[in-house]
């Protein structure tokens, strides 16, 4: 026993010594307590054996001898090192049982789960608003600080988030990411190219005895069959007032509630009706979906480009 405690002392007096760890300090437990015989003088963690104690130093030291071979990246620790590799080999070895969607790390995984627990931990002390992510708190938090750390280079305007930041920038740099692969036409946003997309669909077959109009699926057909039936089967509680689908009900009672849970992350105005959100976006987006085939002009919401319509019909 003292034989091994003597071969720790000398094995740490020796590393002590050496450039490779800077120096750094030990000191020994009383060899009679057995006990963590390693005992790191900055932070006075204890250690078992020397290895543990030099991988530990390294925090102090910020040395980091663990270099990724692909990237050149450096960690001080091994466990972090081997972490990081599986970017590399694509290895996802935590798996959610709910959707099989897999995850470099388990953490990552955990914050995962949040999506089908609807689990949000996290909530504005300002006006309740829950989050599942705490960086989406921090983000959210700049609607009432009015922090907008992300500045335009080219207009000076700035951001509360930096993706919008990066949206915005499409307006000077003219750069339209997202491709139509049947027409070639090029889009600022993702959501505009998924609407664009409907236009070259021909897969409908669902179509309404009455008035022919054709769908994509039975529910979408049969919700539109309830215009014609007259039929509307979700009733609001407080007034009695009838709506074809639940969302058009959940939307209208928000009216009797005041209650307006849809922020905008910009300029935080809030919105009854997710949509009216979207809408309203491309004020900061400057995005204009609706385009006149006539004359070119663009519209930012359906309304004013029917509206507009008029004027050539």
């Amino acid at each position: 026993m003292e034989e091994n405690i003597s071969e720790n002392r000398h094995a740490s007096t020796k590393i002590a010594h050496s450039s490779e760890i800077n120096k750094v300090p030990f000191r020994h437990f009383d060899a009679q307590l057995n006990e963590n015989p390693l005992d790191c003088e900055i932070s006075a963690k204890s250690f078992r054996d020397v290895t543990s104690l030099i991988s530990h130093s390294g925090t102090h030291m910020k040395e980091k001898p663990y270099a990724c071979e692909v990237c050149s990246q450096v960690f001080a620790h091994k466990k972090s090192w081997k972490i990081h590799l599986r970017i590399h080999t694509k290895e996802k070895p935590y798996v959610c049982n709910m959707c099989s969607k897999a995850f470099h790390r388990s953490h990552h995984l955990k914050t995962h789960l949040r999506i089908h627990t609807k689990e949000k931990p996290y909530a504005c002390e300002v006006c309740s608003q829950a989050f599942a992510h705490k960086n989406s708190l921090i983000i959210h938090l700049r609607v009432h600080t009015n922090e907008k750390p992300f500045a335009c280079d080219m207009c000076s305007e700035a951001f509360h988030r930096s993706d919008v930041l990066k949206t915005h920038l499409r307006i000077h740099t003219k750069e339209k990411p997202y491709v139509c692969e049947v027409c070639s036409q090029a889009f600022t946003h993702s959501c505009s190219l998924t609407s664009h997309l409907l236009i070259h669909s021909k897969e409908k077959y669902y179509i309404c005895s009455v008035c022919s109009k054709a769908f994509t699926s039975g529910s979408y057909l049969k919700r539109h069959f309830r215009i014609h039936s007259k039929e509307k089967p979700h009733v609001c509680d407080v007034c009695s007032k009838g709506f074809v689908d639940r969302s058009n009900l959940k939307s209208h009672f928000a009216t009797h509630s005041n209650e307006k849970p849809h922020t905008c992350e910009i300029c935080g105005k809030t919105f009854t009706l997710r949509r009216s959100l979207v809408v309203h976006l491309r004020v900061h987006t400057k995005e204009k979906p609706y385009s006149c085939d006539v004359c070119s002009k663009a519209f930012s919401d359906k309304s004013s480009f029917k509206k507009h319509l008029r004027i050539h019909s």
